[in-house]
């Protein structure tokens, strides 16, 4: 593991925008360029609430494997 975050966000939004934009604030903390959703990364997060970013959803050329998105839901 290169690099890791936690994006926290307690919006009234719904979970597909607070998603989207997690991802986007992550991507921009660590000085990434935000990935494509690609059909396969819509279809593992809808199953597991994880996906994997390989450089194929990526406009910009990137320096590692993977990017790793997982969504850790608590109850507070």
């Amino acid at each position: 593991m290169l690099e890791d975050t936690t994006i926290s966000n307690t919006d009234n939004d719904t979970r597909t925008h607070k998603v989207l934009k997690a991802l986007e604030n992550a991507c921009k903390e660590m000085d990434l360029p935000v990935p494509i959703w690609l059909e396969i990364n819509i279809n593992d997060f809808k199953r597991n609430a994880k996906c994997r970013f390989y450089q194929d959803s990526f406009m910009e050329s990137v320096d590692f494997d993977y990017l790793e998105m997982q969504i850790i839901e608590e109850d507070i």
